[in-house]
């Protein structure tokens, strides 16, 4: 299976006659809009990143993955790649039948030929797959909280590929790359990937990794989904393109890798080997922790250090790309130089500043050494993550109907403006069904619409450098962390559970709900007939019970002072 890395691999696109008469066909037929996460894999498929899949999983392909990491046939292969929809397009879908795939703006990008549709067992892919069915993990959140329940399975036909405005000139299909590598004549490529900035350990691992393997360097950034809460690709790609010329322009290149990565830690980098493998690599730079999410809900890491090392080192030769040891890299102050941490002479000073520590620097506008980045690296840091007192942030109350989160909010809201510098908004409950949610009901799914869009709004606030107030009921765990995921990707999200006990709101019941709720005339009520799953670690707990709102509302400046977010 595996390729001489200058032949092409192949692709799954019909030529441009076919595609044209296929996309008129193919506007008759039930169509699917792809998630962000789909269109990344639907893209890697077309375009031969994910050789040998010819479409999603079969769902006895997708058996074999997730017990065995092999397909049906016994090819290697770790990841499931399955398109997720939700049961009630399902419904509508039977095996035999084509189904077109389209984008956000609706373009028809490739027909399916379903030949499988089943419900999975999610919490058995979880825990092969990820090693835990723990929602801290954030693609296992992402298989129970927001992929569809039924999968279908399928060979495609490629019509075209998605579009990208940004970085055109940067982005490589796996064919495009190894043409590059045949015109070059590199036989040895060491590719290098990162969902991180480059700093300057980044720079001496990469030209130690090169040199050790005799290879020309890829540096191949993942630019489609990563973690939630890190860097935004336009922000790395910057900082990419702003250190290139630190690297010998002859034995360098980057290209931009538009992959869903899925944090799945040992498998993830055995994945990440083959999809290099496709796009004409020879070597790979595995990391410690490779792919790994961080912390599990004991508060310990997912993955060993070097499991990813060892599982990939035991299925190197079927990968068909060799393994390059990532070294953890540290600055010593006396030889004003980096070197591998088990490599520092004796009795030397070991400098080093981590994610966190240079996060906090950042975030308090604090002084980031040269011998750490790059000053044009620090700079493009800077743009998008000012001071924390200038950021954009969401306040997002949540308790009980009732519970007093609206008049907290509006008190919040007054002090806030006081202060002034930035302007600040206030998403009601009430106030957002009246305006945007109007045509919504009260049932769970309608409930989650309806915060989703007050998250959105947030975020979309947040991310311009505003304050954004919520104040919803918000009874859910799972839509509250899409919200926060949706939030910090532009700044930070504080929830405060306003913990006002039933027994006091049913006391306060001012709009008469409760009453009613009891009489079974207001079916589905939080607190009532309906859960209220209250937050386990919210920024901030408040007890309304015997407290003025002035009191209360104090409470949320001092932690946003202790934050950061607001001068004291």
């Amino acid at each position: 299976m595996s390729l001489p890395n200058h032949a092409p691999v192949p692709e799954l696109y019909v030529s441009h006659d076919s595609a044209q008469k296929l996309k008129h066909e193919a506007g008759a037929l039930a169509s699917w809009d792809l998630t962000a996460r789909q269109l990344c894999d639907l893209e890697l498929l077309m375009n031969g990143g994910f050789y040998p899949l010819k479409g999603f999983l079969s769902q006895a392909d997708y058996e074999g993955v997730v017990e065995n990491m092999r397909l049906a046939d016994g090819t290697l292969w770790p990841m499931p790649i399955t398109l997720d929809v939700n049961e009630k397009f399902a419904e509508g879908i039977e095996p035999g039948q084509d189904i077109a795939l389209r984008d956000a703006e609706g373009v028809i990008l490739a027909i399916m030929s379903v030949t499988d549709k089943w419900v999975p067992n999610k919490a058995n892919e979880a825990e092969k797959v990820f090693g835990a069915d723990d929602l801290a993990h954030p693609a296992v959140n992402y298989l129970h909280n927001v992929a569809g329940k039924v999968y279908l399975g399928g060979p495609i036909t490629g019509i075209q590929a998605p579009v990208h405005y940004d970085f055109r000139a940067r982005r490589d299909t796996p064919n495009e790359l190894r043409a590059y590598f045949r015109k070059l004549g590199w036989s040895k490529v060491v590719a290098f990937q990162t969902r991180n900035p480059l700093h300057r350990a980044h720079q001496e691992l990469t030209f130690r990794a090169a040199k050790e393997a005799q290879a020309n360097l890829l540096i191949h950034p993942v630019v489609g989904m990563t973690k939630p809460g890190d860097v935004d690709h336009f922000t790395r790609v910057r900082c990419y393109e702003a250190v290139l010329d630190k690297y010998p322009a002859s034995t360098t290149a980057m290209s931009l890798l538009n992959l869903a990565m899925r944090m799945a830690g040992p498998r993830e980098a055995v994945w990440h080997g083959l999809i290099r493998r496709n796009h004409g690599v020879t070597h790979f730079i595995v990391g410690r922790d490779h792919a790994g999410p961080g912390k599990n809900s004991q508060g310990k890491d997912f993955y060993g250090p070097y499991d990813a090392q060892e599982l990939f080192k035991k299925y190197e030769a079927e990968i068909g790309v060799t393994m390059v040891d990532f070294k953890h890299m540290v600055y010593v102050q006396e030889k004003a130089q980096y070197y591998p941490a088990n490599e520092v002479p004796e009795g030397c000073t070991v400098l080093d500043i981590s994610g966190t520590e240079l996060r906090r620097r950042l975030r308090e506008g604090l002084d980031i050494p040269e011998w750490f980045s790059f000053p044009e690296v620090v700079t493009q840091l800077r743009r998008t993550s000012p001071p924390r007192d200038k950021q954009g942030f969401t306040v997002f109350f949540t308790g009980l109907s009732g519970s007093g989160k609206s008049t907290i909010a509006n008190a919040l809201m007054v002090k806030l403006m006081e202060q002034g510098g930035r302007p600040v908004t206030l998403l009601d409950g009430d106030v957002v069904r009246k305006h945007l949610s109007s045509e919504l009901g009260f049932s769970k799914e309608h409930r989650d619409i309806n915060i989703r869009r007050i998250g959105y709004v947030a975020s979309e606030i947040t991310k311009n450098g505003g304050i954004a107030i919520c104040a919803p009921i918000a009874p859910y765990t799972a839509t509250r962390r899409a919200v926060r995921e949706m939030i910090e990707a532009f700044g930070a999200f504080i929830e405060v559970h306003v913990a006002t006990s039933v027994e006091e709101c049913e006391r306060r019941d001012r709009k008469g709900l409760y009453k009613l709720a009891r009489e079974g005339k207001i079916k589905e009520f939080t607190g009532i007939s309906d859960p209220y799953e209250a937050p386990e670690k919210p920024e901030l707990r408040i007890d309304t019970e015997g407290s003025d709102v002035d009191g209360c509302a104090h409470q949320v400046l001092l932690k946003l002072e202790s934050m950061g977010l607001i001068k004291a």
